[in-house]
């Protein structure tokens, strides 16, 4: 490979890839490019640990700082892809360099959706990058009226934070319950519960009509019903999308790239990994996005061994965590399948697990404060659903 591996993009996946890369023997050129000043970091403190000062956003780097060179690993830093051509192995530069390679990986992640009225207040805010994290932790002391648009899991995340620094939350979540994406009603009630108990407004069915602006921003926001909340910040966690645009004209989709089980598109010597990815779920049958920090890891690595063209990893449950007033919370499985939920243990204390099933075949478990369930509960949905058994290369080209 004369031009080597070339990655658009400089998070998880990216890091993940190099790393396997490496591990498995290529010695040739690996180049990444980054749009952030930074090296790759991890992004999930940054809603806990960089919100409360525990961790100083220097510490969030996935390797000590000499790892890319002592791996003639190439950064491109404060650099951005905004052009593939596959038919000729090239990704342009918004800088206006284009460069060449053998074998392309698409890591270029997602973006928060934003509020369409928010954009110019400047007291609005958006939680991806170290610096949108340090920004937010600036405004959040005591007393401080902080309102978030969304009750997904960002914003119940930033939600016990911002209480943890005692600052007055209201969560506005336009559905009438949280985590409704994800999660069956019983369980997202359980959040929802949660917070109230510590002190945050959550207020669901709750639809924005109206900004009040004032010198530093929005003063307050009113509701389709009438009532007017004050406020000091906005946050708004709506959501992602996938940073794919700049693939406009390159053959590849746009929201979000189709691949197999092994991150191929199907354009040849292109890979995608990461949120950037759809993905194919041999349990679903169907091309998804999985947005959380366990399927980037997995899926930069799979890329690798795609690249080298090495047997591929097991297909894997998807899974997740968080971390919200103090509990591990952590989840298996695909639980927005499920039509029925057995709960064990006591949600009051809170110490419990659950078990989301569809037609009576466990999909998904859940665990608040019991890690050691994790594995039971991964082997029952594993077995049930016969987690593994179609290899990754009988899955279907993307098309």
């Amino acid at each position: 490979m004369k031009d080597g591996v070339l990655i658009a993009g400089g998070g998880l996946a990216a890091q993940r890839c190099c790393e396997a890369l490496r591990a498995h023997g290529f010695e040739g050129r690996i180049r990444v490019i980054g749009d952030e000043e930074h090296p790759p970091y991890d992004r999930p403190p940054l809603s806990k640990g960089v919100l409360t000062g525990d961790r100083d956003p220097d510490s969030l780097s996935l390797r000590p700082a000499d790892w890319h060179e002592d791996h003639s690993v190439e950064l491109l830093l404060g650099e951005r892809a905004v052009a593939l051509d596959p038919g000729i192995k090239t990704i342009t530069l918004a800088s206006g360099p284009t460069l060449s390679y053998d074998a392309a990986v698409i890591a270029t992640g997602s973006r928060p959706r934003a509020l369409p009225g928010t954009e110019h207040f400047p007291n609005t805010h958006l939680l991806r990058t170290v610096e949108d994290a340090t920004r937010l932790a600036a405004t959040l002391e005591g007393g401080t009226r902080l309102i978030i648009v969304g009750a997904g899991f960002i914003g119940l995340e930033v939600a016990a934070t911002a209480r943890r620094r005692g600052a007055e939350v209201t969560v506005l979540e336009a559905a009438p319950a949280a985590l409704s994406r994800v999660l069956l009603p019983e369980l997202g009630d359980w959040f929802v519960s949660l917070h109230r108990s510590e002190g945050v407004d959550l207020m669901l069915s709750a639809h924005v009509a109206r900004f009040g602006e004032g010198p530093g921003g929005a003063e307050w926001v009113q509701l389709t019903d009438g009532r007017r909340l004050e406020c000091d910040a906005l946050v708004i966690g709506i959501g992602i999308e996938p940073a794919t645009e700049w693939l406009e004209g390159s053959g590849l989709e746009t929201d979000g790239v189709r691949a197999d089980a092994r991150g191929r598109t199907k354009a040849a010597d292109v890979y995608v990994a990461g949120d950037a990815a759809r993905t194919f779920n041999p349990v679903s049958e169907e091309h998804e996005r999985s947005e959380h920090w366990e399927a980037a890891t997995r899926q930069g690595a799979q890329v690798a061994r795609a690249i080298l063209d090495l047997d591929p990893l097991p297909t894997a449950l998807p899974s997740f965590w968080t971390d919200q007033f103090g509990h591990r919370i952590q989840l298996v499985g695909d639980a927005s399948k499920g039509d029925e939920v057995e709960i064990t243990g006591d949600l009051e204390v809170p110490e419990f697990t659950a078990i989301v099933r569809r037609g009576g075949v466990p999909v998904a478990g859940m665990a608040v404060d019991q890690p050691r369930s994790i594995p039971r509960l991964r082997k029952a949905i594993e077995q049930s659903t016969a987690q593994g058994e179609r290899s990754t290369d009988e899955v279907p080209a993307p098309n």
